[in-house]
């Protein structure tokens, strides 16, 4: 099987076959469950088969010519594949958890829908290689996740969903306008052409740099365009971690590294500028989460503040920090969806999302209190755990590009991120009991949780392995390598 074949069946197997996943469930919950777990690995499968070739210097493309650039472009290089094999695995573990954390609800047939086809839309993004293209996925994503903030359709749950909904939207639309802006200067909507007629002395214009970042920053959940996250943690626990650790704010970042790293020549003066913004963002969000007593907005509040590292990474340039950004965001991945999660554990247990009413679960709910603590760990940047190695690598990154005050700026935010997640471990799991607890006893749940944690943990000690194809990655988007 080529690789366009690989391609084509990662994209629409998750995005259209999750249209028959409520029909499924009319016959049978388990068939359904099974067959959105398998669509998921469809994709995560398709990856891996890639990467061989695509290590070796083999690049695919697919390419459909339309009318007026708006042409039907993917392709697969040593970015997508890294991508695609980060937002799959982290995506086929949460719909494991899922299969018990949404039985206890309504609405599963929906669910199951959405869930996939949010991750065939985010497949579709890592693989587009046109602006329109990757602007119709996005707002796929943003559709569907949506429905997933207001899964419980409480109307309070809706409202945040039409708050997240409207961000983002916005966001893109402002960004549709920048791509628009290209499009005149450069004449094409297709990354390649893009590339070769945007150079040093033609650069993207500033204005156009400010529309596609103002779009990528309210994905992001990036400040000031933060607020819908913490607000979208009304959704189930499986939803937030896909949202806030796995794939949706991901996306803003992955655009960011195939936009303005691989693809556009932009003025010097953004490098300083975006590590500013990350820097005000990781400090701002830390604070909030310090302060913060509700569970799920507190590890919301964190991702906005370790978005803001891989931002650091990738803006300001160089092998070491782009290495280190996209290192980031596997390890994040694995190690905030634990914590999403593990709290989703908690929440079902207890009925308690405030963590002042919490405390003393460890007796009871061991398995969760340690893998809670090991992806705890990873966030921390602890060694020998995966996140300790990316944070080394972007912050010696900012140091060597010349970036000293921001650097210490990041290494204060990486100390608020170890105050606060043992604040959050110490007040659920430790001291005296507050609240009556179930225990432990979905074995589907626990065992997600425990992978992550794992994986957390395997890949710092493995680092080396992971570490040569990312370094690869990061040469390949700089232009060191084809």
């Amino acid at each position: 099987m080529n690789n366009n074949t690989l391609i084509l069946l990662a994209i629409f197997i998750p995005l259209l076959g999750s249209l028959i996943l409520p029909l499924l469930g009319c016959i049978s919950c388990r068939m359904r469950n099974l067959a959105a777990l398998i669509m998921v690995l469809t994709s995560l499968v398709c990856a891996t088969l890639m990467m061989p070739s695509v290590l070796a210097g083999e690049h695919s493309k697919i390419t459909l010519i339309f009318p007026l650039g708006f042409n039907f472009v993917l392709v697969a290089d040593m970015l997508s594949i890294f991508m695609a094999i980060v937002s799959s695995l982290t995506g086929a573990i949460i719909v494991f958890y899922s299969f018990d954390y949404i039985s206890h609800y309504e609405n599963q047939n929906e669910y199951y829908l959405m869930v996939v086809m949010f991750l065939g839309s985010m497949m579709g993004i890592i693989f587009s290689a046109n602006l329109i293209l990757l602007y119709v996925f996005w707002e796929l994503t943003a559709l569907t996740s949506w429905r997933l903030i207001g899964f419980f359709r409480e109307k309070n749950h809706v409202l945040k969903a039409d708050k997240s909904f409207l961000v983002t939207v916005f966001g893109a639309v402002v960004m549709l306008v920048g791509f628009v802006m290209i499009y005149q200067q450069t004449g094409s909507f297709d990354y390649d052409v893009i590339k070769e007629k945007l150079t040093a002395t033609n650069p993207l214009s500033s204005i156009a740099v400010i529309f596609i970042l103002f779009g990528i920053l309210s994905k992001s959940a990036t400040l000031p365009l933060h607020t819908w996250l913490p607000d979208a943690g009304v959704a189930p626990s499986p939803v937030t971690a896909l949202l806030h650790a796995a794939v949706l704010v991901k996306i803003g970042v992955y655009v960011y590294a195939r936009l303005f790293i691989s693809t556009f020549t932009v003025d010097e003066v953004w490098h300083t500028i975006i590590p500013f913004i990350a820097a005000v963002s990781a400090l701002v969000s830390a604070g909030a989460a310090l302060i913060e007593t509700d569970m799920k907005r507190i590890i919301a509040y964190s991702t906005v503040s370790q978005i803001a590292f891989i931002f650091l990474g990738l803006a300001v340039g160089g092998e070491l920090a782009i290495t280190g950004g996209l290192l980031y965001i596997l390890m994040h991945g694995l190690a905030k969806g634990g914590l999403f999660l593990c709290a989703g554990i908690v929440e079902q247990n207890t009925k308690v999302k405030d963590i002042t009413k919490l405390g003393g679960l460890i007796h009871t709910m061991p398995v969760t209190a340690i893998s809670f603590l090991l992806c705890a760990f990873s966030v921390m940047g602890i060694p020998p755990f995966g996140g300790f190695f990316s944070k080394y690598m972007v912050i010696t990154g900012a140091v060597g590009s010349g970036q000293l005050f921001i650097a210490f700026t990041f290494i204060f935010g990486a100390f608020l991120t170890l105050i606060y997640l043992f604040r959050l471990f110490t007040m659920i799991f430790m001291g005296e009991v507050k609240t009556p607890s179930k225990g432990e006893n979905s074995p589907i749940m626990l065992t997600s949780v425990a992978m992550l944690a794992v994986l957390s943990l395997i890949s710092g000690l493995y680092i080396n392995y992971i570490a040569g194809p990312v370094q690869n990655t990061a040469q390949q988007m700089l232009g060191m390598i084809k």
